[in-house]
């Protein structure tokens, strides 16, 4: 079993999104770990990526929406279309305006709450101005979800922002600390403060991380797969960060874990946050 936590698949609205529009960007992501561009992804095929998945043991991925990113946004009703088409395939996280808190919250409650979608998800420092996690804006946002008990992506790493200081862990540390209830998924794992944010984990325990792409021969990434054999292995998820990198890449993330963890950070770890029986 496993679920993969960021698959955006090619389907309706998110093939307008740069991640597909620049394809060469992808093409750079994955020669980076040694592997080719997916057909699936040149060709922006369902069929093909379905016969990854399956080719791969992936049973499930999470689709997560995109609202205001500079690079384009799409609909959350084209996630929802998703998991209603292929319910036994992908689970939706909704994408929320970092702009507007009052318009985040009533499309959490109509999405989430009142919809199919399991979570919710925010990349603050992609909208124009960039803001930081941590902004007061978003703590109505932030508030809702703890009432009603919602997971929370943030989007802190990576290129998560103008420069490194919008994915800085003391960003995290803050509102985890503020919102004990809600879960807070980190997704591109905070890199590359991969120590820093691994520490601020060591003390908050409300905080997964999803590295995704910078699992994968980056610096830092012995110290995620140290913390994924200790203190972590209940909190680490695995994640494609497809169509940046090509779905076989789950076969190099098996090698990097001992055997007894790995089940933990497959699927076990992203089913107990989803709520999911498996």
């Amino acid at each position: 079993m496993i679920i993969d936590f960021r698959l955006r698949p090619p389907f309706e609205d998110y093939t307008t999104l740069g991640m597909y529009k620049n394809k060469a960007r992808c093409e750079s992501y994955a020669a980076n770990i040694g592997c080719k561009l997916a057909p699936s992804i040149a060709e922006e095929s369902m069929k093909l990526m379905f016969e990854d998945m399956d080719r791969n043991g992936i049973d499930m991925g999470v689709a997560t929406g995109r609202v205001e990113h500079f690079a384009g946004g799409m609909s959350n009703d084209t996630i929802i279309r998703l998991v209603e088409a292929y319910p036994a395939r992908f689970l939706g996280f909704a994408g929320l305006n970092p702009l507007d808190w009052r318009w985040s919250i009533h499309e959490l409650h109509r999405t989430v709450l009142d919809g199919p979608l399991k979570g919710v998800v925010l990349e603050p420092g992609a909208v124009r101005p960039a803001m930081y996690g941590n902004d007061a804006r978003l703590y109505p946002v932030y508030a809702e979800c703890e009432k009603y008990g919602i997971p929370v992506m943030v989007m802190l790493g990576g290129n998560a922002g103008p420069n490194v200081n919008y994915s800085f862990p003391t960003i995290i540390h803050q509102i985890a600390a503020d919102f004990p209830g809600v879960n807070f998924i980190v997704s591109h794992g905070g890199w590359p403060w991969v120590q820093a944010v691994l520490g601020v984990c060591f003390v908050q325990s409300n905080i997964y991380l999803s590295p995704d792409l910078y699992i994968f021969n980056q610096p830092g990434q012995q110290d995620y797969v140290t913390a994924a054999h200790t203190y972590m292995q209940d909190r680490l998820l695995y994640a494609s960060a497809y169509p940046f990198l090509p779905l076989d890449c789950v076969q190099q993330f098996k090698t990097m874990f001992r055997p007894e963890v790995l089940p933990k950070l497959l699927y076990r770890n992203a089913a107990k946050l989803l709520g999911l029986n498996i």
